[in-house]
């Protein structure tokens, strides 16, 4: 029998999660020790899953664990990993290790603030790993509640509104979900959840509307996750009243469920529906890509404008992958290039945003103020900070060296062929990133200090400490390595990428 590594890293944090419950809540400290300790041992585990791993011309899936579960329905437990999961398993044990230590300042019920984080790791690394539907759609609705209950009870003023938009929203496109979920296993005669088989038994491929309907139900759950424009407008009351450990989880990570989506399930298991309807998809990540870019300029609130650069963000993803799926002339290389960087983009995305969000955790943790207005000339009070923040930004609006720009370029590259118009007009969406990004690092660093923080912060500011340091500084350094040397990354990536469109 295989070494079970895939339900160690899936299932060790909810193992903490009953640890931190065990443990008085007058122990405030072993509370957030045990949880950060805890968080560590996937973290590590992940990092042993990437080293291990060697792509094969045949591809498939790695570190395989099947079980029957429950047999008369045909659901299995099934687990397992490739070149596009790994990278996101990883992502999301080292986010929840960073976000954890960085929540070492929560002090208002502790207790249930980390054990829901140890809780909401299960259900995001179980998406990444499951190879049942059934599963999947476990750990799918499993990775909402504590999310629910992070914004709700530890956010800001509107975090009940919040909360429950993001519920209902989520909620909705999963239900669509479920629904074809069961129309896959009643029509395909094999009545089976394995998404593996599913791939190869092409559901519904003599029956162009049925096979229409489940391919919209699948996007409008991942299209609502992801967010792709006009399913957006949960993610700016979200972002915005989640507590910074939250932002940085749910733009790092709960957003990439959807994407995730869009390659183990729609391009694999809908390859027909993939084909004609990418081009509606490819304009759906443009308006993302231009809105999302020109929302974030006119946001004063940082973390608002953080938000919506994610739809920005997301946009290329969806271009990729449209690009990679649409009936073009795009040859194979150009489709494997287009999917790459929309891999690599979630990956670059988790990085930066998460790093974005910390820094604006930081500052506001200070100031009490997230008014890009009342900022000013923190440049030379805050050094460490802001340093930090240029180079977090600088890989946000893609910069040469820096990861942001090898993912972008990418996409670009892979789509041009395909939808040309598309990804011209595309590019206006990098100008305005770096137009916002830019003025955002002016507003806050450089300049005159503004009268509001003369009055309120200035004088008794001070730079980042070793905590929030140790928090951003393997966000940064993986920036700066995947920038230089993307090379690692993308041969895990590729060689998946490229067995995916061989079976188209």
């Amino acid at each position: 029998m295989n070494f079970p590594i895939l339900t160690l890293i899936t299932f060790i944090p909810v193992l903490g999660m009953v640890l931190v419950l065990l443990i008085p809540r007058e122990n405030v400290k072993a509370i957030k020790w045990t949880a950060l300790l805890v968080s560590l041992i996937p973290l590590i585990l992940s990092i042993v899953v990437w080293v291990t791993y060697r792509p094969s011309a045949a591809g498939g899936m790695w570190f395989e664990e099947l079980y029957e579960w429950i047999p008369a329905l045909g659901v299995r437990y099934h687990l397992g990993v490739d070149g596009i999961s790994i990278p996101m398993v990883f992502l999301t044990a080292l986010l929840t290790t960073l976000s954890l230590l960085y929540s070492f300042i929560v002090n208002e019920r502790p207790k249930e603030f980390f054990a829901f984080f140890l809780l909401l790791e299960t259900g995001m690394i179980g998406v990444f790993v499951a190879l049942d539907f059934f599963l999947f759609y476990i750990f799918w609705e499993f990775s909402l509640v504590p999310m629910y209950f992070i914004i709700g009870v530890w956010g800001g003023p509107k975090r009940e509104y919040a909360a429950i938009k993001f519920f209902l929203y989520t909620l909705v496109g999963s239900l669509a979900m479920l629904l074809a979920i069961l129309g896959i296993y009643f029509t395909t005669g094999a009545q089976t959840f394995d998404i593996v088989k599913l791939t190869t038994l092409r559901p519904f491929a003599d029956n162009w509307v049925a096979q229409s309907l489940a391919f919209w139900a699948f996007f409008l759950a991942f299209a609502i996750k992801v967010p792709v424009w006009p399913f957006h407008t949960w993610l700016p009351d979200a972002h915005v009243e989640a507590p910074t450990a939250g932002s940085v989880l749910l733009a790092g990570i709960l957003l990439k469920l959807g994407c995730y989506g869009f390659f183990r399930i729609l391009l694999p298991v809908f390859p027909q529906a993939s084909r004609q309807y990418a081009p509606i998809i490819a304009v759906l990540g443009l308006i993302s890509i231009v809105y999302g870019a020109l929302v974030a300029m006119a946001q004063w609130d940082f973390k608002k404008l953080i938000a919506y650069s994610s739809v920005n963000h997301m946009g290329y993803v969806m271009l990729g992958w449209a690009a990679a799926a649409g009936l073009t002339a795009a040859t194979m290389t150009d489709r494997a290039i287009a999917l790459n960087g929309a891999v690599f983009q979630m990956f670059n995305h988790g990085v930066i945003t998460g790093a974005l969000f910390l820094l604006v955790g930081v500052i506001y943790e200070r100031s009490h103020n997230r008014d890009l207005a009342k900022y000013g000339g923190l440049g030379a009070k805050v050094p460490v900070y802001g340093a930090f923040l240029t180079v977090a930004s600088l890989a946000s609006l893609g910069l040469p060296s820096l990861a942001g720009f090898v993912s972008e370029f990418s996409v670009f590259r892979g789509a041009f062929p395909a939808y040309p118009w598309v990804t011209g007009i595309a590019l206006l969406g990098v100008v305005i990133t770096a137009a916002f990004l830019l003025w955002t690092l002016q507003r806050i660093l450089m300049g005159p200090v503004t009268q509001f923080a003369q009055e309120h912060y200035f004088a008794h500011l001070t730079d980042m400490d070793r905590r929030e340091v140790i928090s951003l500084a393997p966000l940064v350094f993986l920036m700066i390595l995947f920038g230089l040397y993307p090379g690692p990354i993308l041969d895990l990536i590729n060689n998946t990428v490229m067995n995916l469109l061989g079976k188209l």
